[in-house]
């Protein structure tokens, strides 16, 4: 029996080291002369070229990242593959070349997430055949899990929140989908929940009431005959009900005032008696033709034009203007042109004569032709012939 008393090594005293207490160390078997194949060492049983893109949470041509089916205790751990089934010592020329930018393209991805300080790149190869390098996260501050057991620690730490988890996922894959690519993990929807009654609410069950009685016209204790809180629906309404002790003085219809400053009364809401009395006032009182009558015949009449046509070329006349503003009945107009008192559109001024022989009103005085110019034709004419 092989001695196990081997005393610990110095890394169980590190404070990164997750075990403390009283272990030794385990027996070390002989070893095999033939080692068993890895796992997937055909392509036709290897799991990631059977698995599809969409277990991926971004893709390429070439390259593809995954991650855990399930949150872990690290903020954030993948696993970067190539497409093609290779070990790492297979890769071509093209191949290793992009997996150096990959893996620093993949490193600052995670880095950006928050609460990440650095980022662990492993590479371990002994369980499956196909290439798949780790990226794992150390949670910032979190000096204790520094060094070669962030791996351990990631099983002993408590889970994060599968939302989390699944933002940080979407994230590292929108960060790769920069460069190229297609991102497949999308964030987590919002968590939310809907009342599935309206009516549970109290609010909206008082709301619902109030909106029932606006339509009907009357409350619950209403309809059963006790109390009545109708309501006027339009003018009409308000007009037929007359003045209401709950109806708010905004609602009440604004008055109008006619020209003699007397507030004007609906038809429809006074009495007969009320109707007859304000008609015989009206009767009484003077109007405005009466005022203007007396105006004009406090005025002395105008003198009566002459029948012949003026001097200065107006347009004449024909009889004199009524001395009492009424228009006459030979349709002349008054004097000056001005319009009689509440008869007909205004008359046209008389036509005034312009310099150049027009009249103000556009007509063209008949043409008159010049003597110098009668004698000077026929003289043209003589000699001619």
């Amino acid at each position: 029996m092989p001695d196990n008393s081997t005393s610990l090594p110095d890394f169980t005293r590190w404070p990164s080291f997750p075990f403390e207490g009283d272990m030794r160390v385990k027996a070390l078997a002989d070893p095999v002369k033939v080692e068993p194949p890895r796992s997937g060492e055909d392509a036709s049983d290897c799991v990631a070229c059977n698995t599809p893109d969409d277990s991926y949470i971004w893709v390429s041509e070439r390259w593809r990242v995954r991650a855990m089916d399930r949150p872990t205790g690290l903020p954030m751990v993948l696993i970067l593959e190539c497409r093609s089934h290779l070990d790492l010592g297979d890769l071509p020329n093209l191949l290793a070349a992009e997996l150096g930018v990959m893996t620093v393209r993949l490193e600052r991805a995670i880095r950006s997430l928050d609460d990440v300080a650095r980022v662990h790149v492993n590479r371990w190869g002994d369980g499956s055949a196909h290439l798949h390098m780790w990226f794992l996260a150390r949670p910032y501050g979190r000096l204790q899990l520094r060094g070669t057991f962030l791996s351990l620690w990631d099983d002993i730490l408590p889970v994060i929140p599968e939302q989390q988890w699944r933002e940080n996922l979407a994230l590292v894959a929108a960060w790769l989908a920069e460069f190229g690519g297609r991102a497949n993990a999308e964030p987590p929807h919002i968590q939310w929940q809907s009342p599935s009654k309206i009516s549970e609410s109290p609010s909206a069950t008082s709301d619902t009431e109030t909106d029932t009685e606006a339509d009907t016209g009357e409350s619950a204790t209403g309809a059963s005959g006790t109390t009545n809180t109708w309501r006027p629906t339009d003018l009409a309404d308000v007009r037929a009900e007359g003045s209401q002790a709950d109806m708010p003085a905004y609602a009440a219809e604004p008055s109008t005032e006619d020209l003699s400053g007397e507030a004007a009364v609906d038809v429809q809401t006074a009495s007969p008696e009320e109707t007859d009395q304000r008609s015989a006032v009206n009767a009484n009182e003077p109007t405005l033709d009466d005022a203007d009558a007396d105006v004009d015949a406090d005025q002395p009449a105008a003198p009566a034009p002459s029948d012949a046509a003026p001097v200065d070329g107006s347009r004449p006349v024909d009889s004199a203007a009524p001395v009492d503003g009424t228009r006459p009945v030979d349709g002349a107009a008054s004097v000056g042109g001005a319009r009689p008192v509440g008869e007909g559109p205004p008359l046209d001024p008389p036509p005034v004569e312009s310099a150049k022989g027009w009249t103000a009103g556009g007509e063209r005085p008949p043409m008159q032709r010049d003597p110098a110019e009668a004698e000077r034709k026929p003289n043209e004419a003589a000699n001619a012939s």
